[in-house]
């Protein structure tokens, strides 16, 4: 059992990351472009351009989203992105209350988590990353190469 599951990590970690790069995605499209219900707040509208932090954050949700999502540059744009939700619970949510139960801040605690796992795991399957990967090693196996010291 412990080996078919071994086996089948990279798609479950690859369809883990289109998920969660999805989901952020769509908060960032949410808040500058008014689809799915807009911005937080707003009634359906979007965040005036340029106003820190919601619209930097937007930016950041819709772009790392669509990395992660793609699967294209992960581990760096995870890392922002965990960054911008730390960042996001520790000056927005957490002066509010201690817990994420009591300031509204479970998503950004969650994505800022999901994200931070996917800085150490990488992509998985699915992903242009390792689509680029392959070609740039053109045949070859970096692995088996020596290592210069």
């Amino acid at each position: 059992m412990t080996g078919r599951l071994n086996s089948a990590q990279p798609y479950a970690l690859g369809l883990y990351r289109i998920v969660v790069g999805l989901l952020f995605l769509c908060h960032g499209a949410a808040s500058l472009f008014g689809v799915l219900g807009g911005a937080a707040g707003t009634d359906g509208g979007t965040l005036e351009p340029g106003t820190w932090p919601g619209w930097y954050a937007s930016v950041i949700q819709l772009v790392c989203g669509a990395l992660v999502l793609l699967g294209l540059g992960t581990r760096a744009a995870a890392f922002l992105a965990a960054g911008s939700m730390a960042y996001a619970y520790f000056k927005v949510h957490q002066p509010v209350a201690l817990w994420p139960m009591e300031n509204g801040g479970e998503a950004a605690a969650m994505f800022s988590w999901a994200f931070l796992l996917l800085v150490f795991t990488g992509s998985g399957a699915f992903g242009l990353d390792r689509l680029f990967a392959k070609r740039s090693a053109g045949g070859r196996n970096p692995a088996a190469e020596p290592v210069a010291v």
